[in-house]
Parts: structure tokens; sequence; C-alpha cells
């Protein structure tokens, strides 16, 4: 008998009349909403203007979603074009499916055409983006739960997922809640990635590449947990060996780009310096302390002039 367990949504679906309000769809744009907000704060005291970075989310966003559909079809093409499949169903992104190495990969392509629109340079905004995209995903994956999907090997601990849908090859039961351990496996990279940039002043693209890293070691394990169908390699799940390149890649950049670019971008957005708004942290405090100095300099001068009468008055002692 299950004393406790995390009891799953009998649908994952909503009617509000005749609009159809999916729960995975509403974690998705939530996350969104979350990852711009927290990602303009961050901007602004970086030095940018508010509302730039919602402005490159409209493309980043679009081709982050496409890019996520599209490694999951085609890393689990069977689910679409096997034979008593309908191939139309790889369209139907609300029933779930984004591969979240996709979505960053394309994603980063729309945010590049929105940076160089906007004349800024890609790292910095991918820096004050990281931990909002990392509670997206901590948000976007509640939407596995309402789909009852993505869940881990039979269990009974008192926080295990109850899986009543018998759809698409499931076998009701008690599971591991994999969606759980990786959304707050998000919380907590979000987290480090504030205190991480906070305390070293990660720049050029290291902030995004430390989320990047946190988040692949994380999703190794967890991965390796889930039972859902997977292609493997070697006897190791594909999303497994994506997010070990992935890992050493991002630490590779982590520790070149320290060497070469160390330091913070000092002007992240020209248009907020030009226009006056600049108000971060990386915004020169050094400048105002050196105009204050001068005044000061400045005082030293008349002092210097009330020396001149007295020399005068002792020469015109001395020839008299």
């Amino acid at each position: 008998m299950d004393l406790a367990f995390i009891p799953s949504p009998s649908r994952g679906v909503v009617d509000l009349g005749p609009i159809p309000l999916r729960g995975y769809a509403f974690c998705i744009i939530i996350g969104v909403f979350v990852a711009v907000w927290l990602g303009n704060k961050r901007w602004v005291a970086r030095g940018g203007q508010s509302g730039t970075v919602a402005d490159i989310a409209v493309w980043a966003v679009p081709f982050g979603l496409v890019g996520g559909r599209l490694y999951h079809v085609i890393t689990d093409y069977q689910l679409y074009f096997s034979e008593g499949r309908d191939w139309v169903d790889a369209f139907k992104i609300w029933e779930g499916g984004l591969g979240i190495w996709g979505a960053i990969a394309l994603g980063a392509v729309g945010a590049w055409i929105g940076c160089r629109r906007r004349g800024i340079p890609l790292p910095a905004w991918a820096d004050a983006l990281a931990p909002g995209i990392a509670l997206a995903q901590a948000i976007g994956r509640w939407g596995n739960w309402f789909n009852q999907e993505l869940y881990g090997k039979a269990t009974d601990v008192p926080w295990a997922l109850k899986i009543t849908s018998a759809e698409d090859g499931r076998v009701p039961g008690t599971y591991h809640p994999t969606f759980l351990y990786e959304s707050l496996w998000c919380v907590g990279v979000a987290v480090l990635v504030i205190w991480a940039d906070r305390r070293f002043k990660l720049g050029h693209g290291r902030a995004f590449a430390l989320y990047v890293a946190s988040y692949c070691a994380g999703r190794a394990w967890i991965e390796y947990m889930r039972v859902d169908d997977a292609h493997h390699i070697l006897g190791v799940r594909l999303n497994v060996w994506t997010a070990i390149v992935v890992f050493v890649l991002a630490v590779v950049y982590l520790v070149v780009s320290a060497k070469i670019r160390p330091g913070r971008e000092e002007i992240v957005e020209p248009a907020a310096v030009a226009s006056g708004e600049v108000d971060g942290d990386d915004a020169s405090a050094d400048e105002p302390a050196a105009d204050k100095k001068e005044p000061a300099a400045d005082k030293k001068e008349p002092a210097a002039e009330k020396k001149e009468p007295a020399e005068d008055a002792a020469e015109s002692a001395e020839k008299s």
C-alpha cells in the first residue's frame, strides 16, 4: 500500500470555453516570462537598456522552440515515423517533446540575429539571461507532470510519482519523479550562476558556460534514471552522451575564455551609454571619484597664489 506519493493530474488540459489550456504549454509560457523578467533585471544592472532582453527574446524564443522540437523529433523519430504512427504528430508541440540541446543551439542563432540588430555582444546577453533560462527549465519541467511523462524507475519512496495513465505503453504505478529532480536541480543551477557571477564578475559568456556545465552535470545522472524509450550508444542513453560532450565543451570554454579575455565587459550596450541610461556594476565607478579629485587639486592653486605676496614682501625687505 502506498502511504505517500505525488499524484498525477487526471487531465493535462483545462477547457476555457472553446479554448483548451494545456498544462505543458502553460508551463513553457510562464518559464519564458520568468527568464525574460530576470534577464532584464540582470541586463539593466550590467549597464544595458530595459527592454533589450525582451526584444532579442522575440528572436530567440521561436528559434528555440523550433530547435527543441527538431532535436526531439530527430532523436526520437520512431515516435512519429515508425509503423502505426502518424507523422503529423511531430508538429503537435503542445503534447510534449522539447530537447533542451536543440532549443539552446537554435535559440542562440535567433539571439545572435537579435543582438546584431541591436549592436550588442551575444556573450554578454547570454550571461544576463543564463540563470533565467535555468529557472525557465525548472518551471517547464512541470509540463511533463501534466502529461504524465519522463518519469524514472519504479520506486516506493514517499515522494514517488504515481502514474495512472496506461496510454502509449505506460504502466500505472509509482516511479521516481525525474521531472521534479531536474526542476530542483535547475533552481540550484540558477542560484549557483547568480552567486558565481556576483563573486567572480563573470563576463564574455562565462556565466552562460557555467550554466551549461552545471546543468549538464545534473542532466547526466537524471537522464540515467529515466525509463522512457531512447536510443543508446554503447549501452548508454543518447542524451547522457550529449550531456557529457556539452559539459566538456562548456568547461573548456570557461578555462580558455578566462585566459584570453579575463574580466567583464565594461560596456554591454553602447546605446545605453549614449543615452545616459547606464546603471550597472560595470558602469565605471572610478570616473566620478576622479572627477571629485579635480576640484580638490584646484583648491591648492589659490593657496600657492597667497604665498606670492609674502614672497614679494620678503624681497622688498632684503632690498631695503
